[in-house]
């Protein structure tokens, strides 16, 4: 669909990519990687046509569309979320609003037998049947699939978009683009201001029901869940895998030591021939193999190994000062806005040297508690105590957004920096990579992963020993994350991460702390201990919004578990039995209807096809039954899930 050919970009002077050529397919799932500052989101922009190349091709039909989610955007607020994520049918209602005016016009006219009657019928069949195949009027219920499974309450599809944060305000765009589902979906870092049962919702989707996407993610799992092919750029060049990232991984290291064995081997049998030639130049005895192994030299193809960009980020936090045994208890704290009750009845004690994370649904009061705890929010209820002598670091998910662009990286730290540390600024920039003359780089041109290390370096000017970071991740690479993980294990003081990357918090947090309904939930162990259990103790009620249409209204009469008979277990049981060979029917039936749709598809590309207005018909047939199955797997999904969890 897309063909990519030799494209070079500059900025300044200085070549960011040169030489790129690759070809992107129909259905291709493609992680595209590399480090923070290698071109990641420049090219995503000159796919997308928002950006030029210094030099290069992008070739592409033109009847094909492109959905784009930059990281950053300005969203207007003038309505209410349903409202805004409609007009991502805007194309849909257009044809809608037409035929309804054909058809108008056919109702008035009575020149049955004139070609231009027939004409209008034609007319109007043709508009319909590609009515049919966008979607017809099945977009509404697809558009409320789309918002609950990004995280929205149904209640919230009526508030305007003004009342919600930047990250909702982002999904709210990430729905438009799904629901317009572009020929090829460009994804830059989607996953940041999505939780985690968002994302698992956003990984489904993508794998079942997107076209071909293209996304940069720094969310190993996300990557290893979505897609089938990785892109690397490294120092300018590309390198194209035709795996999911963690087999990438092991090529890219497979790869490399096969370069370095071939590369000493020809080195080996170059110096054996150089030193043959050496020895019998002169001797005329052996000058006819003396020429030859000339000739065989000036044949040899010489073995290049990659350059690898050994760039590293060196970090290491400061001694954390003693503090006391309890850095943080919390006693009964809740939290109100108004008449919205964040969460109330926590309570806790973080112990010193804990590393724990706080996870759940965003707007579940994850950012707010940590606000109480900083002092930064003091109108709560209950008590909330800080140890002896605890020294607070704190780094939030918008401080990156909040630097001052028009200062350069050096002046962005020695605004801030205080006494001796000012003479180690420059020790201090190298080891977050910006050696040489990226000092001297504006805030406005750095990546957001850029920015992002710049932020975190404000952590490193004073010791602390109680660290909350509030999604420190976002934006940045592989290798960043990797290092600053293995700094914060380091780290002997406490630690609180609010976090939705799970391969982040792995190995990191013994303990998760779980926002939802209300309340927090102490969980002991990983994050995948945490996952697994929530899986099988059915406690996903606590991720899920809390209006359902299925969920029946609780009441104090309603038989627990304990007090289910014996009786009402067993025809419980057979219901969910029932239940699974629906659900089970209704999975097969979707993924016939799958293979029937994009058989019909690769029919009507051929100009046979294309002019077969029965196979039209067929198409909208087999997509409108897609839909329904679809949406009866959505509703006996949900029973089941219920009835397993009331169990």
């Amino acid at each position: 669909m897309i063909s990519v050919d030799n494209l070079r970009v500059e900025f300044g002077g200085f070549t960011l990519f040169d030489g790129v050529s690759f070809v992107v397919n129909k259905k291709d799932r493609i992680a595209l990687v590399g480090k923070n500052g290698a071109g990641k989101s420049t090219l995503l922009k000159i796919l997308a046509g928002e950006q030029s190349p210094t030099s290069g091709t992008i070739n592409k039909p033109k009847d094909l569309t492109i959905g784009y989610l930059p990281q950053h955007m300005s969203l207007k607020d003038t309505r209410t979320v349903r409202e805004e994520a409609e007009t991502a049918f805007e194309g849909v209602r257009q044809l809608e609003a037409q035929i309804d005016r054909l058809n108008e016009e056919l109702a008035n006219r009575t020149d049955y037998d004139s070609a231009s009657y027939q004409a209008l019928i034609e007319r109007v069949t043709s508009l319909s049947e590609h009515y049919q195949m966008m979607g017809g009027n099945n977009y509404y219920a697809e558009l409320e699939r789309t918002l609950v499974g990004l995280g929205f309450r149904r209640s919230d599809l009526e508030r305007p978009t003004a009342e919600f944060s930047g990250g909702w305000r982002m999904r709210i765009e990430l729905a438009k683009l799904l629901l317009r589902r572009p020929d090829v979906l460009l994804l830059d870092e989607p996953t940041n201001h999505l939780d985690i049962e968002s994302i698992q919702w956003l990984e489904t989707f993508i794998a079942t029901r997107a076209n071909a996407v293209i996304l940069v993610s720094h969310d190993r799992a996300f990557l290893d869940n979505t897609t089938t092919r990785t892109i690397e750029i490294e120092l300018g060049r590309i390198y194209d895998y035709r795996a999911k990232y963690s087999d990438y991984v092991v090529l890219r290291k497979e790869r490399r030591e096969q370069q370095l064995r071939a590369y000493e081997n020809q080195r080996k049998m170059i110096a054996d021939t150089e030193a043959f030639i050496e020895r019998f130049r002169y001797k005329a005895t052996k000058a006819v193999q003396v020429q030859s192994r000339i000739k065989q030299l000036e044949k040899v193809e010489r073995i290049e190994v990659d350059e690898v960009d050994t760039a590293m980020l060196n970090l290491k936090f400061p001694p954390a000062p003693r503090s006391g045994s309890y850095p943080v208890i919390a006693e009964e704290v809740a939290k109100r806005f108004g008449d919205h009750l964040v969460f109330e009845h926590v309570n806790f004690t973080i112990h010193r040297g804990d590393k724990v994370a706080f996870v759940g649904r965003n707007g579940e009061g994850k950012s707010t508690l940590v606000k109480c705890i900083m002092g930064e929010i003091n109108d709560y209820t209950g008590k909330l105590t800080l140890g002896h002598n605890v020294k607070i670091g704190y780094f939030a998910q918008n401080q990156a957004q909040l630097l001052d662009e028009n200062r350069t990286v050096f002046e962005t730290i020695d605004y801030v920096a205080q006494g001796d540390i000012r003479t180690k600024i420059r020790d201090i920039l190298g080891a977050f990579m910006f050696g040489g003359e990226a000092i001297d780089k504006k805030v406005a041109v750095l990546s957001g992963g850029e920015r992002t290390r710049l932020a975190m370096i404000r952590l490193l000017l004073e010791p602390v020993n109680l660290l909350i970071l509030d999604e420190p991740t976002n934006h940045l690479d592989m290798r960043s994350k990797d290092v600053l993980k293995d700094a914060l294990k380091a780290f002997d003081g406490t630690l609180i991460v609010v976090s939705h990357d799970r391969e982040f918090l792995d190995g990191l947090v013994g303990k998760v702390y779980e926002f939802g309904n209300q309340r927090v939930v102490e969980h002991l162990g990983g994050i995948y201990d945490f996952l697994e259990k929530k899986k099988l103790e059915n406690l996903r009620e606590l991720e899920r919004p809390r209006e359902t249409p299925s969920a029946p209204s609780a009441t104090p009469e309603e038989p627990t578990q304990n007090k289910l008979s014996y009786e009402a277990r067993k025809e419980q049981n057979r219901a969910i039995k029932k239940l699974e060979r629906q659900v089970a029917d209704l999975e097969k039936r979707v993924a016939d209807l799958e293979a029937q749709v994009a058989t019909i598809e690769t029919r009507l590309a051929t100009p046979e096809g294309a002019s077969d207005t029965v196979l039209y018909e067929d198409y909208a047939t087999a997509k409108r039954q897609l839909s329904e199955a679809m949406d009866e797997w959505t509703e006996r999904s949900m029973e089941l899930e219920e009835m397993r969890e009331n169990m």
